[in-house]
């Protein structure tokens, strides 16, 4: 009873310190990227997944919609397939896989079948580190990414969550949350993130697997004239590296709550290309 006690209380005063000990007893050098569409990993974290891959790590995108709505032209089916592809080949740029996890556009559902299967995905891909999307941004199927993301990061390791062919992941991965949209909340507030990193020497490639998505990059250069689709990316990107004078940067906010880790493992892997809480003053 007394040694249940003190665990209990060590767990209260250092939270993250249980887990960052497991995390470098069975460090899996495994990236996890779960977003909601193709082409989300790539505007919103894919310079950093480039500088990981560099530094020996394994690159794994999910979304949990094949994009079926994103065409003006092609039926869902259609378009799906062709995005799924699309997805795929960007991915394969970093020498990593993707996988679908088959919700609709407009329909991801915060909801058991929807959570198990992202539950079930950490448990096989056993992620270090996970990336997701921002849980305020301009389209709800970001903030029920996000939140099916945040849950199933601490739900992969509950042994009574039955899901055969899975073995519970007693490592709670190091959360983080890419840039919403322009950097801007569902009121148009800035939110500004508490970690930056320098991907300056990664925009090339960054923008290459941005390239991939050419059903998407035709589509609206059909609606606008103006090839805003990587153009936007660039300016973003751009203006988040002004926050720390540095050419192009990305954002994220580090998951702090009880039991994640809480140390930044960005830092410790990519060293002086981590600003934490720098952002330069306007």
């Amino acid at each position: 009873m007394k040694s249940c006690l003190v665990f209990f209380i060590a767990v209260l005063l250092n939270p993250g310190s249980i887990v960052c000990t497991l995390c470098q007893e069975n460090e899996n050098k495994t990236v996890l990227c779960i977003v909601a569409h193709p082409d989300d990993a790539e505007f919103q974290c894919a310079g950093t997944l480039a500088l990981l891959a560099d530094k020996g790590w394994k690159i794994v995108i999910s979304t949990m919609t094949p994009g079926q709505a994103g065409s003006a032209e092609l039926p869902p089916e259609e378009i799906s397939a062709v995005r799924r592809v699309e997805a795929a080949n960007a991915a394969a740029l970093l020498n990593g896989s993707y996988y679908c996890m088959e919700s609709e556009d407009v329909f991801i559902s915060y909801d058991k079948p929807t959570l198990l299967k992202v539950i079930e995905l950490i448990r096989k891909v056993r992620p270090t580190i996970v990336f997701t999307a921002s849980p305020s941004d301009y389209m709800i199927d970001h903030e029920v990414a996000s939140k099916l993301a945040m849950t199933a990061c601490l739900a992969a390791g509950i042994p009574n969550i039955k899901i055969d062919g899975t073995i519970p992941y007693t490592v709670i991965p190091y959360l983080y949350y890419c840039e919403p949209a322009f950097g801007l909340d569902i009121y148009g507030n800035e939110i500004r993130s508490a970690i930056h990193i320098d991907i300056s020497s990664k925009i090339d490639i960054k923008e290459k697997m941005l390239s991939c998505h050419k059903s998407q990059r035709d589509w609206l250069l059909k609606i606008s004239g103006v090839d805003d689709y990587i153009m936007s990316m660039r300016v973003f990107a751009k203006k988040e590296g002004s926050e720390i004078n540095r050419n192009y940067a990305e954002g994220f906010r580090q998951h702090m709550g009880f039991s994640y880790p809480a140390s930044n493992k960005l830092k410790s892997e990519l060293g002086d290309l981590v600003f934490e809480n720098q952002v330069v003053p306007r």
